[in-house]
């Protein structure tokens, strides 16, 4: 599947307040917390939660969210399919950081241990 300009525009534009309450739903559905949910986001962005209530606040796009993050180094082991699309063949880093992000928390709510997720090598 292919990743069009359009797609990439797409996911610049939206907004990391109108996506972040879907990640607490689906984390908490699961049986997982908020907290661990900052944790995964902390560990990808370097974000603590008075952060994302910032950019929620702020009602911050994801180019923005992204553009003021410190990628955690390790962030380029997170594989796999999202979406419909294979993470690691994305070539546009936006789109590709927000599928990691995605990921995450798919990988969360599935139940996965903190320490495979985090991938701390």
């Amino acid at each position: 599947m292919n990743v069009t300009d359009e797609h990439n525009q797409r996911m610049a534009k939206m907004t990391f307040a109108s996506v972040y309450p879907h990640y607490v739903t689906k984390v908490e559905r699961k049986g997982r917390t908020k907290e661990e949910l900052h944790e995964v986001i902390k560990w990808l962005t370097g974000y603590d939660t008075s952060r994302l209530q910032e950019f929620v606040d702020n009602k911050a796009t994801f180019e923005i969210f992204f553009q003021n993050a410190k990628l955690n180094p390790n962030a380029h082991l997170i594989k796999g399919l999202i979406c419909g699309y294979r993470i690691e063949h994305i070539e546009n880093p936006l789109t590709q950081q927000v599928r990691y992000l995605d990921k995450l928390v798919d990988e969360l709510a599935k139940g996965r241990k903190m320490e495979k997720i985090l991938r701390n090598e």
